[in-house]
């Protein structure tokens, strides 16, 4: 069986992307059809720590199948599903799914009719266990072992350890994974019934988190959602479709939130919904990066979580090496079955500059100096590992080479197989150096420096930073097309395609000041820029094909980190225009940004034309519109140094704009920014200067 890492195909959608409904919380997620149905062989199910609990499930009204009428979530959690069946006159048919833990269903029959409803109400429920990469590759093998009981009124399902109960309210007949109820509802009447499907574990029961008979909004993902939501700033602003895609991507930043079993009151962010609800290293470092103006305490978690499980031997199968951070961790039973006992693989190149990044920026952003301190000896085994195995042949520059077949063949955040060609299309041979993974390299060891106890710790850092900047511009700028090369090959060849990667090294300021014009004049161009945003491969390459995954589609935390690169040059205007775009394309996905979308330009088609299997949240696309405020607001602390930087260049569509709450540390501002100016209440306390230029880190 396919290991989790080594997959690079996509669920096949079988239904319209229209059909689906997606409800989450923490670890576990449900996709279901628009009348609330789960249905084999289509990727849909409840699932939990990674395993499909429940592969079919149907509500049938003596034999009918509801007709959809609508379908709305009112939380990320909960899904209401309303339908009709002709049958003993119309009936109204309610199902309302809170997921948690398990899931909750309340069934809802109302009777709207003059005279008595004589009906029977039928559950259909099964499941295959399923590991969830079973489910998304479309391998699902025959299970003849699962056995299936009934016991003082409740179903069990059992399979080798695994287990799942399904307990429903009421009196209902059961047999063969049947729950019948037979009932008559007088007019105007209406007919419930609650039913708590749960997961087994050691022989238990777990109690999900919207048990039948409590008050949902005092049940755990209420009271989560409740006081995320009273982290988020409140934001005001001319445009309506900013403020609510921001109300947007924070709901599903919320709802993307889960937690280490071995530490439940730690908050992580998982990648994305519905198939990476995990932690992965480089997704979760860049998604706590871009929330650090909402709470700091996710890096915090993220950091503690990826510090916990760091790389402490060599072993080929996961790529494990001392000090690499993982690439992904998987919590669930199920994980541990698909990866022969072990749940983390670690073949990313990136993750261990990201980590650095990370605790340099919480550092700049006044997190406690206490909690910082506690994670820099891993830090330093993140940059040891950087530079003994990251850098395995001693050239300078961080190169991947999977060490199995199982694991992933690029390493970088363009990690299909396909993803890193040459400009004629020849697919480059690794070991592959990436030009981001060195400017991430590049920006660690400038945290680092920050981060220094003393003058001379510092100056060894800086040194190092400024080496790596020099050897990087020597090898990667490529003086007759004027950009810098995608990454070097096995050969130590440029690879020579023209693409967004580029952009990632502006946001870390590798790129020397005399080829930023370039830079930025390449991924404004037509070639790059789709006006939806920058594309991720330019039209000009051979390997170009808009529909692809990451060879000319936009990317939205791409383009995030690429306006923030912009920015960071002075490219203001070119800036203004990637943030503008890629918010003016969430309005035509419903305010919400996916994880990806094709790359035809705006001139072609008038809206952006979506990504068919595209995550939706994912985490990092959620926090694109945070970041991209930020960026428009020019806001760069330096708390460690006394220092702020505030300068905003927010669009004119955009003013008046006050965001209060923004968050600096464990303290709250308001800022304020007009066609008159630009002002933060709330600094008083802190002691720090404003300044409206760059703060620049001396080398």
């Amino acid at each position: 069986m396919t290991a989790p890492w080594a997959t690079t195909s996509e669920p096949d959608p079988h239904a319209a992307a229209g059909d689906v409904v997606t409800t989450i919380d923490g670890s576990s997620f449900c996709i279901t059809d628009a009348i609330g149905r789960i249905r084999r062989p289509l990727p849909h199910g409840l699932f939990v720590r990674d395993t499909r609990l429940v592969s079919h499930w149907e509500l049938l009204v003596d034999g009918k199948r509801p007709e959809p009428l609508s379908v709305w979530r009112s939380e990320p959690y909960a899904a209401t599903f309303v339908g009709r069946v002709l049958s003993a006159g119309p009936l109204l048919v309610v199902q309302r799914h809170y997921v948690g833990d398990g899931m909750r269903a309340d069934l809802e029959v109302r009777n709207p009719g003059a005279t008595t409803a004589d009906c029977c109400v039928e559950l259909r429920v099964d499941t295959d266990f399923a590991d969830l990469f079973e489910v998304k590759e479309g391998l699902l093998p025959e299970r003849g072992d699962i056995a299936v009981a009934v016991q003082r009124g409740v179903l069990e399902f059992t399979s080798r350890g695994r287990g799942m109960t399904v307990i429903p309210g009421g009196e209902p007949e059961i047999e063969d994974g049947v729950i019948r109820w037979r009932m008559s509802i007088p007019q105007r009447e209406k007919w419930t019934a609650c039913v708590e499907v749960c997961e087994v574990l050691d022989g238990a029961p777990v109690e999900p988190r919207h048990p039948c008979g409590q008050s949902l909004e005092h049940a755990i993902p209420a009271r989560n959602l409740r006081e995320w939501r009273t982290l988020a700033p409140e934001v005001t602003t001319a445009d309506a479709d900013l403020a609510t895609v921001l109300t947007h991507s924070v709901e599903d930043l919320g709802a993307l939130r889960m937690v280490d079993p071995a530490h439940p009151d730690r908050a992580i962010v998982a990648a994305g919904a519905p198939w990476f609800m995990a932690l992965f290293g480089r997704d979760s470092l860049i998604t706590s990066w871009m929330l650090l103006p909402l709470d700091h305490r996710l890096a915090l978690g993220t950091l503690r979580t990826l510090a916990e499980h760091q790389g402490t031997e060599i072993d080929p199968a996961t790529e494990e090496q001392p000090g690499r951070i993982l690439h992904e961790m998987r919590f669930g039973p199920a994980a541990s079955l698909a990866l022969g006992g072990g749940n983390v693989y670690y073949g990313t190149a990136d993750a261990a500059g990201l980590f650095v990044m990370l605790l340099g920026e919480l550092h700049r952003w006044g997190a406690d100096p206490g909690q910082v301190r506690a994670l820099l000896p891993h830090a330093d085994r993140a940059l040891e590992w950087i530079e003994r195995y990251g850098d395995a042949d001693d050239d300078g520059f961080v190169e991947y080479h999977r060490a199995t077949e199982r694991g992933l063949l690029n390493q970088g955040w363009k990690d299909s197989w396909d993803a890193i060609t040459f400009a004629d299309g020849e697919i480059a041979r690794s070991p592959i150096a990436l030009a981001e993974v060195q400017a991430y390299t590049y920006a660690a060891y400038r945290a680092r420096a920050d981060l220094a106890g003393n003058d001379a710790e510092r100056q060894v850092w800086i040194d190092k930073a400024v080496a790596l900047k020099q050897r990087f511009n020597e090898r990667f700028w490529l003086p007759g097309r004027r950009w810098y090369a995608l990454g070097l090959d096995a050969d130590k060849r440029p690879i020579d395609s023209l693409t967004s990667n580029i952009g990632h090294c502006l946001w870390t300021g590798i790129v020397d000041e005399d080829k930023a014009a370039a830079v930025a004049e390449h991924l404004m161009s037509p070639a790059m820029f789709s006006g939806w945003g920058i594309r991720t491969l330019a039209e000009s390459m051979a390997a170009y094909n808009p529909m692809s995954y990451h060879n000319g589609s936009v990317w939205p935390h791409d383009n995030a980190l690429c306006a923030a690169g912009l920015m960071r040059y002075g490219f203001v205007e070119q800036a203004q225009r990637v943030a503008v775009a890629v918010l003016e394309a969430s309005v035509h996905f419903g305010h919400r940004l996916p994880e990806v979308f094709c790359g035809f330009s705006r001139d072609e088609f008038a809206v952006p034309v979506p990504y068919p299997t595209s995550c939706s949240p994912q985490a990092w696309a959620a926090a694109t519109p945070l970041h991209l405020l930020r960026t428009l607001l020019r806001f760069e602390p330096q708390l460690t140094a006394g220092a702020l930087r505030f300068a905003p260049a927010v669009p004119d569509q955009y003013l008046p704009l006050r965001i209060r709450g923004l968050r600096l540390g464990d303290h709250r501002l308001t800022v304020d920014v007009s066609t008159g100016g630009a002002w933060i209440t709330g600094l008083e306390k802190l002691g720090i200067q404003v300044h409206s230029g760059p703060i620049t880190w001396s080398e």
